[in-house]
């Protein structure tokens, strides 16, 4: 009697992307050897990437002490490197659409952690903000390509699922870089805290090079500027996917501007709390971690049109418990902000790859930008908004940026359904 053997993998029939008449896909199933590597392996790579990108996020009001800047200028230290990421991404996605997916994430992790030890030894404001925009044009090699990797090798029925656990490595990484540079900077130097984190950063990338598996999926495309211009137009063309676009901008603005400025509030008047304290409450990532696999889960089940302003409403309750005084409040507040924020993301990142017919990984560099892009500029605005309005004034800034989250939400719950897409 024989008995049955789960296959790695499932064959079904080609894609529209593809081109290649009778070309059957060979996609990765959940439950299967190569899913658990997979998705162990793209953690890693969003654990490095968050970490570094989102460490010096609680060094920010030592940064301003210790160079004489203001909120809004140490900001910088942030916003330079996912400004620099966002530009990378029109470029390390195409390169990656050329020459593969893995070897691209793989250069890119080890770069980013390598500037990152490099700018723990740098005395000067400029120098460290040149490594730091180093460190943001490297990791968008990672950012552009891995959500296009699990859409070209993950089964399409569990690439919510996917998507949700790649993200919930981000989670993990943005809140062990705060945690870990925002405890140490309690006892060491900010210079030891960033080689702590390059380091632990150094190790993922070494880890995910090993368990990565090869694409089977990817073909080659053209580099040729026609044949890039095409792509971008096309995806500007569609009904959804501009819209999908701004929505990553502001809802990552919205994130970052809260993380940004909350130390700020907190170790000031009324809390004087303690630098080593404020680090710790990156722990509200945790509901991220869960909120971003599990909404992703329920997105493949019951639509992404449901679950995104369910979760967009979710952060601006979460926006409305920061504005009271009673401390426990301000961190539940967090708590709800963090978990709408992680569980909207994996929805409308996963919607990206439904969504896109064609060029799908500039599909998710345009995405990713716009992301980024958000960051950059709304993290370093939202410090304008504090130093006019301090606290409220960062909160009219954060409810805005939602507001039109939601409109998008709403919009984009009314476009007619793709063929085949029923559940999107």
């Amino acid at each position: 009697m024989k008995t049955a053997v789960a296959p790695l993998a499932h064959e079904i029939p080609p894609l529209a992307d593809d081109g290649i008449p009778g070309r059957k896909d060979i996609y990765i199933e959940k439950g299967t050897p190569l899913f658990m590597r997979t998705v162990l392996a793209l953690f890693c790579g969003g654990f490095a990437t968050f970490a570094l990108l989102y460490c010096v996020q609680p060094m920010m009001p030592l940064l301003s002490e210790e160079f004489s800047i203001n909120a809004a200028q140490s900001s910088l230290i942030l916003s330079v490197a996912t400004g620099l990421l966002a530009v990378g991404l029109l470029i390390t996605g195409p390169i990656s659409d050329r020459i593969g997916r893995k070897s691209v994430m793989v250069a890119a992790l080890f770069a980013a952690a390598l500037c990152t030890i490099a700018s723990a030894m740098m005395p000067t404001w400029q120098g460290v903000l040149v490594l730091r925009a180093l460190v943001g044009l490297s990791l968008s090699g990672v950012a552009a390509v891995a959500m296009t990797y699990l859409g070209e090798e993950i089964h399409p029925k569990h690439i919510g699922l996917a998507m949700g656990l790649y993200i919930a490595g981000n989670a993990i990484g943005g809140m062990s870089g705060r945690l870990i540079a925002g405890v140490l900077i309690d006892f060491v130097s900010w210079h030891v805290a960033m080689l702590v984190v390059g380091g632990l950063a150094v190790i993922a990338a070494a880890v995910f090079w090993r368990m990565l598996p090869e694409s089977r999926n990817f073909r080659p495309r053209s580099l040729h500027p026609r044949s890039l211009l095409d792509g971008f137009t096309m995806h500007f063309r569609d009904a959804g996917l501009p819209l999908l676009f701004l929505e990553a901008f502001v809802l990552m603005g919205a994130f970052v501007t809260l993380f940004n400025y909350i130390g700020y509030r907190l170790l000031a008047g009324p809390y004087h709390l303690d630098q080593a304290f404020v680090g710790l409450l990156s722990v509200v990532y945790l509901s991220g971690i869960y909120s971003s696999a599990k909404v992703g889960a329920l997105a493949d089940k019951h639509g992404r049109r449901k679950m995104l302003w369910a979760t967009i409403a979710l952060m601006l309750a979460g926006l409305a418990l920061t504005m009271t005084t009673p401390l426990w409040l301000v961190i539940l507040g967090m708590l709800v902000f963090t978990f709408g924020f992680f569980g909207a993301h994996s929805v409308a990142s996963s919607w990206i790859g439904r969504r896109a017919i064609k060029a799908k990984g500039q599909a998710s560099s345009l995405y990713l930008f716009s992301y980024y892009a958000g960051s950059s500029v709304a993290g370093t605005a939202g410090g304008v908004a504090w130093h006019l309005g301090g606290w409220n004034g960062v909160g009219l800034f954060i409810g805005g940026l939602l507001v039109v989250a939601l409109l998008v939400a709403v919009k984009l719950a009314k476009l007619p359904l793709l063929p085949g897409n029923a559940q999107v």
